[in-house]
């Protein structure tokens, strides 16, 4: 929401993102860890930053595991597929390794932040992740 100069609230209309099967073969996709710690959340969060940049489409990561056939076709066609993961457990990389998908860059935020069992995180961490090391990395 936002308000005008006249003082009236302005509801603000959600940018709508184009379906991830329509721009699979032109977008880098990014599937991220939503784990509960705040490096889960980090990845998260890295991952909006992305698409909100226009560097990459975040895509649901859950389905892949779940075997949803769009899905696994949209990691197929990808032009890179970018899995952030939270910790060391490697969750959504191991769902992908487990779909039989292909990985083009990952990351584990863990090696950046430490771990803590908390859903509080800071932009400054955010910020950090995306654009210092991700895009330099993935060459996005």
């Amino acid at each position: 929401m936002c308000t005008s100069q006249t003082g009236q609230v302005k509801v603000a209309q959600p940018r709508i993102l184009p379906l991830c099967h329509e721009v699979a073969e032109h977008e880098n996709m990014v599937w991220v860890c939503d784990g509960a710690a705040n490096v889960g959340q980090v990845g998260h969060e890295v991952g909006v930053l992305l698409t909100n940049m226009g560097k990459a489409r975040m895509c649901c990561t859950i389905a892949i595991a779940a075997g949803s056939k769009p899905h696994l076709e949209i990691a197929e066609r990808a032009k890179k597929n970018i899995v952030i993961n939270g910790c060391g457990n490697r969750c959504a990389s191991k769902v992908f390794e487990n779909a039989g998908k292909k990985i083009d860059y990952e990351i584990v935020i863990s090696k950046y932040l430490k771990k803590v069992p908390t859903l509080d995180i800071y932009v400054g961490d955010v910020k950090k992740i995306a654009p210092q090391i991700i895009i330099e990395e993935a060459k996005l």
